[in-house]
């Protein structure tokens, strides 16, 4: 017999193995936002406001390095364009809802939350409750991003400078991409994006990231077309 709660917690369940990368991720941008010179407050509130991971550290670190607003907001939209097709995918379970439980379930909606969420809708569609796994699975991110991202920026408050803390940057997203070193595809568009961001890496107002992104998705565009003929 399906309950919200019961739903519920099912989501916290299946999410809950997946918070391991998750914890020393959280930790690590908090230490970079003091190290860069966020401060804490603003450093926090990131994790707030955008709360996605790789999105905070494009946008800390294009700021950081002298990049206007625009920029930065640009680029960190276009690192989080994914979650348009996660929307699109859970809306064919969820579109009975109204707008505003559209609303919440779209800030809760992460890569992890995504991942465990839309294998439970497949499996049971006919649970009337079913957005109370993906509200399980989202809130048990959330809190855990808000609660290490804290810890780093503890731990960048004590850090001393002479060790720094920026040499993480590479490294995560680094870590983000080997999963995608499998494919041939995959690995097309991360070397198409790398070199392009390499060659234009002089152009105004630090929007090499904004044209290399472009660059790449029209690439990516090409090789699914082709994969289809």
């Amino acid at each position: 017999m399906y309950s919200k709660y019961n739903t519920f917690f099912k989501g916290v369940a299946d999410v809950l193995p997946l918070m391991i990368p998750v914890v020393p991720f959280g930790i690590i941008f908090g230490a970079i936002g003091i190290e860069l010179g966020f401060g804490p407050y603003v450093t926090f509130a990131t994790s707030i406001i955008i709360f996605s991971g790789a999105s905070q550290i494009v946008i800390i670190q294009l700021l950081s390095a002298g990049a206007s607003s625009i920029v930065a907001i640009t680029s960190s939209s276009v690192v989080s364009t994914r979650h348009l097709l996660y929307g699109a995918v859970l809306n064919q379970y969820l579109f009975h809802l109204s707008i505003y439980w559209k609303i919440g379930l779209s800030y809760l909606l992460t890569d992890q939350a995504f991942a465990v969420s839309n294998e439970y809708f497949i499996k049971n569609n006919d649970n009337n409750f079913k957005h109370y796994h993906l509200v399980g699975s989202g809130l048990t991110l959330w809190i855990i991003w808000q609660v290490t991202t804290i810890l780093g920026i503890f731990l960048g408050s004590i850090v001393p400078e002479e060790l720094g803390l920026t040499f993480t940057i590479p490294l995560t997203f680094l870590a983000l991409l080997v999963n995608y070193l499998r494919k041939i595809d995959h690995l097309i568009v991360i070397i198409l994006s790398g070199t392009s961001s390499i060659l234009f890496f002089d152009i105004p107002f630090k929007a090499y990231i904004i044209i290399a992104s472009m660059i790449a998705l029209f690439g990516a565009a090409i090789l699914i077309k082709f994969n289809k003929r």
